[in-house]
């Protein structure tokens, strides 16, 4: 039998034991509350050893957490508060010479502040990106927007609502790059395409360009490639008609290349647009005079253009009895090389930083 004081406050020797255990982990608590008020890091390495020490997986703190168990269920509360307290005041100190030494980092830092950088070279847009974002530019301001789809195409969207007959030649391997034949799926070969879906979910008014890449099975050379750039416009509302058209690309051309630009319509033909055009440019190298540019004609094409075949409207679920529109589509490479004089369109995709730094200012 454990002997009691006959007055007075238990002494350690006098408690039962799960009171001394109590009372002996209160001391220990203490006793490491002491060691870390006192505790002073003299190194960022030394600071480590004290986190390890306390916050490690197998360190102190883990080891009063795991004796909880040990804790008569009437002192775990205060003995949670006590261990938790102890948590709180190393982390402070670890706060606090962490933060310390950080700032003696920062003030042994010897060097001049106000010399200027290093030179870091930034990069630029492409020229055509540039010049895409320009006709962007320019059609936003008579209330076109910008619509965009699928690269990979079926039959329906790229060909046949476009009123392409079945023997047309850009139906062949030889000019389409075919995924699949049966259903037939290609890269597309226009951005008319993006038109097509357009018309099939809008309700016209429309007013709307498509730029974007398209694809052509076609020998690599100065002045072709078997990818290349596309912006295609379309217009349609009630009494639209050519001579709508017309302003519209006189309006483009003068704002892409100068004021005083001239344009004329020549006749063609153009599976989706009846009547169709080939749209040309007064040369903006020689001014109309004659140049190796426009080999001594004084003009150069730039797109093809018509009023939308009504066929096409029905395709796409457009009343054509009560609804007309036209539509254009020119080759970004095609306007980048005018603007820019450039002579081989391999340039554009060929990566070469010598001639893409060349429009860094641009």
């Amino acid at each position: 039998m454990v002997p009691q004081p006959t007055a007075g406050p238990f002494f350690f020797g006098y408690l039962p034991p799960f009171l001394q255990f109590n009372y002996y982990m209160e001391e220990k608590i203490k006793e490491l509350l002491e060691e870390i008020r006192e505790f002073r890091a003299d190194s960022k390495e030394h600071l480590e050893q004290f986190r390890i020490r306390f916050l490690g997986k197998k360190g102190v703190l883990a080891d009063l957490f795991a004796r909880m168990k040990d804790i008569e269920p009437a002192m775990r509360k205060d003995y949670g508060m006590w261990v938790n307290e102890l948590k709180v005041k190393t982390e402070e100190k670890l706060t606090h010479f962490r933060e310390s030494f950080e700032s003696t980092d920062e003030s042994g830092f010897e060097g001049d502040l106000t010399l200027p950088g290093e030179y870091m070279p930034l990069g630029s847009l492409h020229p055509i990106t540039l010049v895409r974002n320009r006709i962007v530019d320019i059609f936003a301001k008579i209330g076109f927007n910008v619509s965009e789809g699928p690269e990979i195409e079926d039959d329906w969207h790229n060909f046949s609502a476009l009123n392409f007959p079945e023997e047309h030649p850009a139906r062949d391997m030889q000019d389409t790059f075919f995924i699949s034949l049966d259903p037939a799926i290609s890269l597309r070969t226009h951005t008319s395409s993006v038109q097509v879906r357009v018309m099939e979910n809008t309700k016209p008014p429309i007013r709307t360009i498509s730029p974007g890449r398209v694809f052509r099975n076609e020998a690599i050379s100065a002045r072709a490639h078997c990818f290349f750039h596309q912006v295609e416009g379309l217009y349609i509302d009630e009494n639209v008609s050519f001579a709508d058209l017309k302003q519209a690309l006189l309006y483009f051309a003068r704002e892409m290349f100068s004021a005083d630009t001239k344009i004329r319509l020549r006749p063609s033909f153009f599976p989706f647009t009846e009547p169709s055009a080939e749209m040309d440019i007064s040369c903006n190298f020689c001014g109309g005079k004659g140049c190796n540019i426009c080999k001594y004609t004084g003009w150069v094409e730039i797109l093809g253009c018509g009023m939308v075949d009504p066929a096409v409207l029905e395709n796409c679920r457009i009343d054509a009895g009560r609804y007309s529109g036209f539509a254009f589509g020119m080759g970004i490479e095609r306007i980048a090389m005018l603007k820019y004089d450039i002579r081989d369109l391999r340039m554009f995709s060929e990566n070469d930083l010598r001639f893409l730094r060349q429009f860094s200012g641009i």
